[in-house]
Parts: structure tokens; sequence; C-alpha cells
């Protein structure tokens, strides 16, 4: 799986005229899922979400993770992640999960986040999303799981 995550200072997903995922201080991660991920790369990709070191501590470095400051967490779908781009100027997506096994897991890194985390939303898989959020920083890492069998 791979998932760019920004640290926020607000986050939110509207779809039909209406915000369906809002969150403050924390992380917006965009998430795709390829051909060979399996449910072990979302549970892989969620604790490192949650543990990342990317928000200040007291001398102003980036020692805190989403846990440390109780923020929220705001994962939205974008299967455009996996697009391979290095080729001609069209992206190819041939390393992207078919819909229905890439709709599957991320229904799967859902459900693990609301168990697993009290201060998460969700943006909606095969939506038309609008995506609107304050990079704090700016702070941006992409996130990778495994890549033995990339």
């Amino acid at each position: 799986m791979i998932s760019i995550i920004q640290r926020v200072t607000a986050a939110k997903v509207t779809v039909n005229n209406q915000d369906i995922g809002k969150i403050d201080v924390g992380i917006m991660a965009l998430v795709a899922v390829e051909k060979e991920d399996t449910e072990k790369d979302a549970q892989r990709l969620l604790e490192r979400i949650l543990t990342f070191r990317i928000f200040a501590d007291d001398q102003e470095r980036m020692n805190l993770s989403l846990r440390d400051i109780n923020g929220g967490l705001l994962l939205v779908p974008q299967f455009t992640l996996a697009a391979d781009t290095q080729k001609g100027n069209r992206p190819s997506f041939i390393s992207a999960a078919a819909p229905e096994k890439a709709r599957q897991l991320f229904g799967y890194l859902q459900q693990l986040a609301a168990t697993t985390y009290p201060h998460v939303q969700f943006g909606q898989f095969g939506a038309d999303m609008q995506v609107a959020l304050i990079n704090n920083g700016p702070v941006t890492f992409t996130l990778r799981t495994s890549v033995t069998h990339r």
C-alpha cells in the first residue's frame, strides 16, 4: 500500500456538497492499494501512520506521533497514487489493485482504524470527492508497506 500523509491543521472531504469526513489538527492520509497488497499491508500502514513522528515537541523537533498528540486522522482512498509515471505522458495503472480488491482492502483499513483509533474519519471509495486541507509546515511524507513484492 502507498500513502501520502500530510500534517494538517484542518482537512475535510466533501461528496455531493456534503462534508463526509472532517478533522482538525492531525494527519490526512491519501491511500492507494496495489495488486500484491494484503490485510497485513493495511495493518502495517495504519501502524506507521499512527506512530510516525511528524509533530513538534517542546523543542520544535518532530518527535511526536499522531497518537502522542491525540490528533485526528482522515483516511482518503486515492488509486492514482499507484500510477506508474516513469514513461510517456499518460499514467499507467498496471500496479494498482483491481477495484473490488482495492475496495475490500480499503474497507478493511477503515474497519481496523475505527476499532484502533478513536479520532478517525474517512473519504468514500469510488466517489468524486472534493478534498480540502491546510498543510501545516508544509509537512508531507510518502509511506509504503513492504516493497519485497514490487
